[in-house]
This record gives C-alpha cells, sequence and structure tokens, in this order.
C-alpha cells in the first residue's frame, strides 16, 4: 500500500517523537477513492484546511497534495484515502518539522443497517465555544471508547448524546431522522463536525423534495422516528435499523438519499465541488 510522507514514498512509519504520537497534536481527513479516482477532494481539503489554521500547522499547496491523493487513490483502487498532518518533534530533542502523510487502506465491510447504542459524551463541547469546535483533529480516543462501550452492550456502534441529554453524531459519522415527513439533523452549532457527506445528503434532500430542519433534538425525539439514517465517507448513507430500544423498518428515504449519493460518486471528478 503507498505511503506518501512529504510526497516521497516511504515507510509506513512516524517517529515516537512526533507530537502526533506524543499528544495527538495533528489532524487529519479520511475520503474515498472510486475505482482510483478520489472523490470530494476539493470539500475535504477546506475542511483540512480549516482544522490546520486552527491547530497552526501548515499546509503543501493545494496542487501538491491532490498530486499525492490522486497517486494513492490510484494505487489502492476502491480504498480510502487517509490525509494526516502531524506536529513533528517538539521539545524532545532535536525537533523536527511537521509532517504531511498521504496514504490509502483498503475498506472495512460495509454494514446496511447499523445498531447504534445511546452513549453519553460528556468530552463534546455540545454547543459550548472553544477554539477546536468542529476541528478534524487526531484525538479520537474518546469516541474509540464510546464506539467500543456500544458494541460491548451488543450494538455496531455509539451514537453520542450531550450533557444536557441531546443527540450530537456518531464517533465518526452524522446523524440524521425522518419525523412527520421532515429529515431533521442536529445542528452544527453544536459543536458537531461539519461532515462532507451531510453536505451532499442536504443536497439531495433538496433535490428528491425532503423537507430539512436543523436543530437541538433531545434523544426521546428519535422514539417517535419513522427512518434513520446514518452518513459519512465510509458509510456513504446507511439505514439504522435500531437506537437504543426503538427499531425501525425500511423506507423509502434512506433509499432514496443513498441512490442520489451513489449516482453522485459515479460522476464526480476529485477537483468538482457539488453540495457545499
Amino acid at each position: 500500500m503507498l505511503t506518501l510522507i512529504n510526497g516521497e514514498p516511504a515507510d509506513p512509519s512516524v517517529s515516537v517523537f512526533d507530537g502526533a504520537v506524543l499528544r495527538g497534536d495533528g489532524c487529519f481527513e479520511a475520503l474515498r477513492s472510486y475505482g482510483g479516482r478520489p472523490f470530494a477532494f476539493a470539500e475535504h481539503h477546506h475542511r483540512l484546511t480549516r482544522s490546520a489554521a486552527a491547530l497552526r500547522l501548515p499546509l503543501p499547496a493545494y496542487s501538491d497534495l491532490l498530486d499525492w491523493v490522486e497517486r494513492c487513490a490510484e494505487d489502492g483502487g476502491d480504498c480510502v484515502v487517509r490525509i494526516l498532518v502531524t506536529r513533528g518533534a517538539t521539545g524532545v530533542g532535536a525537533d523536527t518539522p511537521p509532517l504531511w502523510v498521504v496514504l490509502w487502506h483498503p475498506l472495512p465491510d460495509p454494514v446496511n443497517d447499523l445498531t447504534l447504542e445511546p452513549v453519553a459524551a460528556p468530552w463534546h463541547p455540545g454547543g459550548e465555544s472553544w477554539e477546536l469546535a468542529g476541528v478534524k483533529t487526531i484525538s479520537y480516543a474518546a469516541n474509540q471508547a464510546a464506539s467500543r462501550r456500544a458494541q460491548e452492550a451488543g450494538s455496531h456502534d455509539a451514537l453520542l448524546i450531550s450533557r444536557e441529554g441531546e443527540v450530537l453524531e456518531g464517533p465518526t459519522f452524522g446523524i440524521a431522522w425522518l419525523c412527520d415527513g421532515v429529515l431533521e439533523t442536529p445542528s452544527l452549532d453544536l459543536g458537531i463536525l461539519e461532515s462532507i457527506t451531510r453536505g451532499f445528503v442536504l443536497e439531495g434532500c433538496q433535490q428528491i423534495g425532503i423537507p430539512v430542519a436543523h436543530g437541538r433534538y433531545p434523544l426521546e425525539r428519535l422514539r417517535g422516528a419513522g427512518e434513520v439514517v446514518a452518513f459519512s465517507t465510509v458509510k456513504e448513507v446507511t439505514r439504522v435499523r435500531k437506537v437504543g430500544p426503538w427499531q425501525y423498518e425500511p423506507g423509502p428515504v434512506a433509499r432514496e438519499l443513498s441512490a442520489f449519493y451513489r449516482s453522485l460518486v459515479q460522476v464526480t471528478p476529485s477537483q468538482t465541488t457539488i453540495g457545499s
């Protein structure tokens, strides 16, 4: 599997003295490659730029990073391409500059109907303002712990709930549900990650004619939902069949949004911006 570090093929390794290893100090993006072509690079680059600026990390030129991503995508075919920006080694001897790592890895096995376990997320900003709200840092230990807790309870993954009992997001995906013919989704002012796939889902709703509402919703809101969907770069648009004790039957909205998304990934080159 091709790994590029600062644009050069290299062993897939980072120094143990790098700030990304010692302190989780870095940011990343993960995008899909379909048949060797990266999808939605422009959107991912825009979010990576915001994350790097919040962490005071430099980025390479847009054209260079696109070239590296395209090389890894071509090597991997249908895969996930990751971009990792590290802090480099600082304050532990000989300082080193930040690293720009681009690599690909295989897709995980798909899950067509997720089950989610609500898990309290006291570490999440939940609407509180702070400098890293919505930033895609590599510090995912709390999210991973939530996923493990949900899996130990028998679910595929977690659904994060704020200190106030409001629905936030999954550890690595966004969430939306259908109530009274309206697709509801948590608003970005909760400090959730601005999912790239979320933007495409909302574009699909507009084209299909599904009303959308953004807001702050208690977990109990999902009791009466007709459909629930999860969305992410890896999951695309996936039906959720169970949240906690509540179960949901298959419905047309998940199918239509999934079909819309699949139509985009078949025709959109990496340089094109759609739904932003």
